[in-house]
């Protein structure tokens, strides 16, 4: 029954690849574009400044630490050993941890809840450099605790045992996170798998391994596998994993050998996993939440903050805050500061730092931003995976005006970004966007409990409706400094209130400039100093000048509220209560 099974899926593979193998010949055009590229530029690390030339084939140099991340990757892999309800060996599999907690692998190894009650994860079978075995590491599957599979695309997600009898931890074995975008390998590019062929010590094919072919759910590639491999992770060049090997594609000359194989890609997986974790219980979606993009990243306000620097010529490109971004006639540029005096200078006396696809401009008292201003092109948004939390102080501003660790650690306080981090990642520039909105000068402290449902949601708004519709807008994000904040740590005087100007071209060329004030205070009654919860509402840009200390006299006869009798705050609470 199980050849049956692997027969099917070969002859489905095949059929896949031909089909395939037909288009490409139809298509004058099947090499990766712009576009594509700069989604795949967006899942490489900056510092590898060989990756995209490797990707295009003019390079074959990599760094030495390539080999030391192969390493830590292969950690995660294991043979599953598949028993009978007597425990004699039935077969072999490959899998691999997606989470401290849950393994990956494919239906047609683990199929069903009873196969995997009779299974068991074998770690670090494996030899060392000199060819003699390690000890094996096991741990038995629990899917009582989640179990979710689908055959057509032929995967299966099991929670494994925390602690085995050994008295290992399964955590000691990390784990390869699954991240959500499309683009994570090109067609061309080469990738490696981490697998036990027939069930055998773990090997590896390292990146002789061409792309063929990618579809909307698999990827076809030249490459040496085994039975025994189903279930292995399939790696671009940065050890992301791109798919989820399944299958070889016989020849159909020839059917006992291999033109191609196939992985299942992994956006497909996790799309999938998103669908299913409305039926599991409370405990499943929590372990589930572990892989899904859509989790909230876990964040201590105890643990140590982790500070970095970045090299000087990472802002030699950042031309900051584009005031023509709009287009021709539509110049929006930075507002004033009303006390210029306390604007903060630069070293070399600027009155802004500029970063990639945005500004901001510092109060020297405060130690934080007045505001950022960050232009987002709707057509070339990238999404740019967040690897880590470290952040950056700016070595172009003296330190003395910059807040970091000192105000942020060990407290509930937030490190609110001010640009958001999705805000600038557009364009060839992306992943260095990404990482210039992780400085000091793009944070602010904002109470845990501030980062309200409405607050977010119109951020979304915004920038869903920039994708969606292809165009431009502008973004203006700031604090309103009053002189009655909470003074902290006998220094810091924490902000109570934030606010939002969004500045976009309506249809016939007109602009629109949206004010938006998230704060504590009923600004719709009479009890200004009554502070309840945190609510946002869209408020004329006339009382935003007022409070935040910004001139926003230009901008003002764009206000769809100014030309309003008797407009005043207006509660938001939906999409369907702003005013564009």
């Amino acid at each position: 029954m199980a050849d049956e099974k692997m027969d099917r899926i070969e002859r489905a593979a095949l059929a896949r690849y031909q089909k395939l193998q037909q288009d490409r010949k139809r298509e004058a055009a099947a090499a990766a574009g712009p576009e594509t590229m700069d989604v795949r530029r967006s899942v490489i690390n900056p510092h590898d400044s060989l990756a995209a030339e490797r990707i295009i084939h003019r390079s074959d140099l990599f760094p030495i630490a390539y080999l030391e991340a192969g390493l830590i990757a292969a950690k995660s892999v294991c043979r599953i050993s598949l028993r009978n309800h007597q425990g004699q060996i039935k077969g072999y599999g490959t899998g691999f941890l997606i989470s401290p907690s849950l393994i990956l692998t494919n239906n047609h190894v683990v199929d069903s809840y009873d196969t995997a009650l009779n299974a068991v994860a074998e770690f670090n079978y494996e030899d060392d450099v000199n060819f003699m075995p390690r000890t094996i590491v096991p741990f038995r599957l629990e899917p009582e605790r989640l179990f979710i599979t689908d055959e057509a695309l032929d995967f299966s997600v099991i929670a494994v045992q925390e602690k085995g009898l050994s008295g290992a931890r399964v955590s000691d074995f990390g784990y390869l996170p699954l991240l959500p975008m499309p683009g994570k390998i090109l067609e061309g590019e080469y990738v490696s798998i981490i697998q036990h062929p027939k069930g055998g010590p773990k090997a590896v094919t390292v990146r002789e391994n061409e792309v063929k072919f990618l579809s909307d759910h698999f990827v076809h590639y030249a490459s040496d596998t085994e039975p025994g491999s189903s279930g292995s992770p399939v790696f671009n060049d940065q050890w992301i994993v791109s798919a989820l090997h399944h299958a070889g594609v016989p020849d159909p000359a020839d059917p006992t050998k291999w033109i191609a194989n196939e992985g299942i890609r992994i956006s497909s997986i996790l799309h999938h996993l998103h669908g299913e974790r409305g039926k599991l219980d409370a405990a499943g979606a929590s372990l589930l939440d572990g892989v899904l993009p859509e989790a909230p990243i876990p964040d201590s306000p105890a643990a140590p903050i982790e500070v970095g620097e970045l090299a000087a010529d990472w802002y030699n490109d950042a031309g900051g805050y584009d005031p023509a971004f709009l287009g021709e006639g539509l110049n929006v540029p930075l507002p004033p500061v009303k006390d210029a005096a306390d604007v903060a200078e630069t070293l070399d006396g600027g009155k802004e730092l500029d970063y990639t696809h945005f500004s901001i401009v510092m109060s020297r008292s405060r130690r934080l931003a007045y505001y950022s201003a960050v232009n987002i092109d709707g057509s070339q948004l990238v999404e740019v995976k967040r690897s880590n939390d470290k952040w950056y102080f700016d070595p172009r501003m003296a330190r003395e005006f910059q807040s970091g660790p000192e105000l942020y650690a060990r407290n509930d306080l937030d490190r609110g970004h001010l640009t958001r981090r999705q805000d600038p990642n557009w364009g060839r520039d992306a992943v260095q966007a990404n990482a210039h909105t992780f400085h000091f000068t793009n944070s602010a402290p904002q109470h845990k409990g501030l980062n309200q449902k409405t607050w977010l949601s119109l951020e979304d708004y915004i920038l869903e409706n920039a994708g969606a519709n292809g165009f431009k807008v502008n973004v203006f994000t700031g604090p309103v400094f009053r002189d009655d904040d909470v003074v902290y740590r006998g220094e810091f005087r924490i902000p109570a209130e934030f606010w939002k100007v969004a500045v976009m071209a309506k249809e016939g060329g007109a602009l629109s400039a949206t004010a938006y004030l998230l704060t504590q205070r009923d600004l719709i009654g009479d009890l200004e100093f009554a502070y309840g919860p945190f609510q946002t509402f869209q408020v004329p840009l006339a009382l935003l000048d007022e409070l935040a200390g910004i001139d926003w006299s230009a901008l003002q006869p764009h206000d769809p509220l100014a030309n309003v009798e008797g407009a005043g705050a207006r509660l938001i609470a939906g999409r369907g209560d702003i005013r564009l």
